[in-house]
């Protein structure tokens, strides 16, 4: 068995990589697929938590933009976040997984609330931590709300996985000279202003020397690649 680089990782996935094709609502297959990936890594003895957008039910930005207030939009957004994590907590549970849902916006009924030391305690217990509902504050994205929990459970590494297989100058999809990065330095993301993490995200990582790792979740067996050192997507650290 390959040697296992990380032993507690934050995997940070969007809204849309449970949408499947259509990139709206949730597609269970897709949402199982990415179980058995979870439960892969899990069975590794890995410890592990999620950071899930909203992006494929409501995405407060794009309201703002349209004349919602943009607190309002903001908290619509993080209310999404929750009916995704339900999703991926029933796919991994199907799956013999225990897992466990934390919200920073309080909803007894269907989730705990986040502490920073339950949260630990759960993962040191071998369950999958679920965060969701965002920060519990409007103005910060999921990809926020991924550095600033890692950093507080001491994750040994940010997994961001997209539908890309790493950085890129520019869109690769829309051009085909796009070069792809695949060491960073978190100054390299800023002053290039790549698409990886928003500011305040990247800044969170690199004033706490946390690493970040963007892959492909369209490869199955990917998230287990990346844990075992194999060189693929794109690394930002340092600098």
């Amino acid at each position: 068995m390959s040697k296992i680089k990380f032993k507690r990782v934050l995997l940070k996935l969007t809204g849309e990589a449970v949408s499947g094709e259509g990139g709206y609502g949730i597609d269970q297959k897709v949402v199982r697929n990415i179980a058995l990936e979870i439960k892969e890594i899990h069975e590794m003895g890995i410890e592990t938590a999620l950071v899930i957008g909203g992006g494929n039910i409501f995405r407060g930005s794009i309201a703002a933009n349209a004349g919602m207030d943009r607190v309002t939009a903001d908290y619509m957004g993080m209310l999404a976040t929750v009916i995704n994590g339900l999703a991926l907590q029933d796919a991994l549970e199907r799956e013999g997984v225990n897992t466990r849902m934390l919200t920073a916006i309080e909803m007894r009924q269907v989730a705990e609330p986040y502490v920073r030391r339950r949260a630990i305690r759960h993962m040191e217990k071998g369950r999958v931590v679920i965060f969701a509902g965002g920060t519990g504050s409007p103005y910060f994205t999921t990809d926020t709300t991924a550095s600033l929990r890692a950093i507080e459970i001491n994750a040994n590494v940010i997994l961001k996985a997209t539908k890309v297989d790493g950085v890129y100058s520019a869109d690769p999809v829309k051009d085909k000279n796009a070069v792809k990065f695949t060491d960073l330095t978190y100054m390299d993301v800023l002053q290039k202003d790549l698409k990886v993490m928003d500011a305040t995200a990247i800044s969170l990582c690199r004033d706490n020397n946390l690493p970040i790792i963007v892959f492909s979740l369209m490869k199955k067996g990917n998230i287990k690649r990346v844990l075992t050192g194999e060189k693929i997507g794109t690394i930002v650290k340092g600098g």
